[in-house]
């Protein structure tokens, strides 16, 4: 049987080089109590493995899509979050799929995108979509509050709260659904990979601080450059994902941002494995959806899966890897 051994691991978590599909079928069902999906928006991007893994034909997309959800509610704990970052065509989609798995609509989070352009006949685009979904009632709902926003320039506030700044908490203002200071980070300064756009650890930061407590476990299928994981780390939280191109990028984030944390395997991560053992290999079966589409071998157009041998479906592998 083909093992897994974790890429990059803390002592709070552990990221593997693999397809998203070997990990959610090694996980316990209802073991994780946040997932923070990023995936890839299917727009032909090169995340390092080939612009066309990037460009399904839109339903096969769709049912790749459906796929991974499924397998992330199965893990997710009963009142555990569900967040899934996308552009707006394709969220509102993903939205009326977790409804209709009975998962609990909390919010449509819109992030502010700064410095895009005019799509032809079109308004100006100015928000990607954060969907929050939650399995049941929210097990844990955390109060985040922000700074009062100062100029940068004369240190005054930027509003005047119609004659109510007296009012405002001393500890700052409550976190709305729009998010205008999250632009993803685009100078290769600030990313792991030039090439692409990423998310600043702030955005699944926010999500992990308000859905989870200290020693909760959050998992990120698409890994990217590691921003959740950064997060985590930095949040105390257990963490665990997948990233199928290069997991090295992961390493040398933590090595610049998080120096004084040490490579070490989490032993927490055991209680979360259907067949744990002493390297923390993945030991993956065929994911509870694949059994039920078994058939379902090639999609219907021209891209084709990973051809794992594992995965009885067509994999996540194609698509994997984002910001």
């Amino acid at each position: 049987m083909v093992e897994f051994q974790p890429a990059f691991s803390t002592g709070l978590g552990a990221v593997y080089n693999t397809d998203c599909l070997n990990l959610l079928a090694s996980l316990r069902t209802e073991s994780i109590d946040t997932v923070f999906a990023d995936p890839p928006f299917n727009i032909g991007k090169d995340y390092g493995n080939g612009s066309d893994k990037d460009l399904l034909h839109h339903d096969d997309y769709l049912e790749w899509c459906f796929g991974w959800i499924d397998d992330c509610i199965r893990v997710l704990k009963p009142g555990g979050a569900f967040f899934i970052y996308h552009l707006p065509q394709q969220a509102f989609r993903l939205a009326n799929f977790l409804e209709s798995r009975e998962m609990y609509f909390r919010h449509w989070i819109a992030l502010s995108m700064k410095g895009t352009f005019p799509r032809g006949r079109k308004l100006y685009p100015a928000h990607y979509a954060l969907l929050y979904f939650t399995k049941g009632e929210p097990a844990t709902f955390n109060r985040v509050r922000l700074p009062i926003p100062t100029c940068r320039h004369c240190g005054k506030d930027i509003k005047d709260y119609g004659g109510h700044r007296k009012c405002l908490n001393p500890l700052g203002l409550n976190l709305t659904d729009f998010w205008d200071d999250t632009s993803p980070a685009r100078h290769r300064k600030f990313k792991a990979r030039w090439h692409i756009n990423e998310l600043k650890p702030m955005i699944p930061g926010r999500c992990i601080e308000f859905s989870t407590n200290e020693g909760d476990f959050v998992l990120d299928p698409f890994g990217g450059g590691g921003s959740t994981f950064e997060a985590a780390q930095n949040l105390n939280r257990h963490w665990v994902g997948t990233e199928l191109v290069d997991c090295s990028l992961i390493r040398d984030r933590f090595h610049r941002n998080l120096p004084h944390v040490r490579e070490e395997l989490p032993e927490a991560l055991r209680g979360l494995l259907i067949n744990p053992n002493p390297n923390l290999s993945l030991q993956p079966r065929p994911c509870l959806r694949s059994l039920k589409k078994s058939t379902m071998t090639e999609p219907k157009h021209a891209l084709n899966g990973s051809g794992s041998p594992l995965l009885l479906t067509r994999s996540s592998q194609p698509l994997q890897g984002s910001r």
